[in-house]
């Protein structure tokens, strides 16, 4: 089923598949929800999945606040419209930036959470002005070339060598993005504040999914917090790099599937 809310005149566009307990799915940086494809396939019999384009990705308008804390209220808004109580929220990457932004501002929302190759650290000196690099290049170039330049970096060694056309797939499926979007979230990213607080004081279950071979959010930033809640599910994907959903999808959807029937 396919469904928009209006945020101040700008539509926001989400998907519901399946029945059962709701779900939210946020993609990250860079993605729309059709990255989840594979999850929701898998997890649609048991599940009530509920997964939006955020704003400027997808079917979703650019809206005034992309903030990290912003684009929360903007889920905050579809678990509002669906009128459910409170529900599990896995985040990818930026996703889960969004959602540690939700947990903070909503938590009574929140029954469970996921970080998906995700980091609840402020970003490093050095991470922002990689982002300023990358501001700056699609300013010169446009969204498809950066992207399609980044991408590639955001596999493993294994995968790019054993499995290109999951590669090339994911690259030919970027060519709708604006550059007035990517730029609002490399900036939002650069700004957003360290979270690990949210993790120290949450009471509700946390799963933590890193990848051996994540450049983009590197394995040590995973260890250094995964043990920060009262109540941690900790997995490491031994194949992958920052997309695991893709680099090991029946690992990834075991993985949630388990923590969805653990909470």
């Amino acid at each position: 089923m396919n469904k928009e809310i209006k945020i101040n005149d700008k539509k926001i566009f989400y998907r519901i598949k399946g029945s059962g307990k709701p779900v939210i799915l946020i993609h990250g940086f860079g993605e729309d929800s059709s990255i989840w494809k594979k999850q929701v396939e898998f997890l649609k019999d048991k599940y009530q999945l509920i997964i939006p384009d955020l704003p400027g990705t997808g079917q979703s308008d650019l809206v005034d606040d992309m903030s990290m804390e912003g684009t929360a209220g903007i889920i905050n808004s579809i678990i509002l419209e669906e009128k459910i109580e409170a529900l599990p929220v896995i985040g990818h990457s930026m996703g889960g930036y969004i959602t540690l932004a939700l947990v903070e501002k909503y938590k009574n929302k929140v029954s469970a959470f996921g970080l998906f190759h995700s980091s609840a650290f402020a970003d490093s000196e050095e991470k922002k002005a990689a982002r300023q690099k990358g501001i700056e290049f699609i300013q010169q170039h446009g969204a498809f070339e950066f992207l399609k330049t980044s991408t590639p970096n955001l596999f493993s060694p294994l995968t790019k060598e054993n499995n290109p056309a999951s590669v090339q797939a994911q690259i030919d499926s970027l060519s709708n993005f604006s550059a007035a979007a990517l730029v609002s979230y490399l900036e939002a990213m650069m700004q957003r504040p360290d979270r690990t607080e949210i993790l120290r004081k949450t009471a509700v279950p946390v799963l933590f999914i890193m990848g051996k071979y994540d450049n983009a959010v590197p394995l040590e930033d995973g260890l250094k917090q995964c043990h920060l809640p009262e109540k941690s599910y900790i997995h490491i994907l031994q194949l992958s790099g920052h997309l695991g959903m893709l680099e090991e999808t029946e690992n990834s959807n075991r993985i949630l599937e388990e923590f969805l029937q653990e909470i």
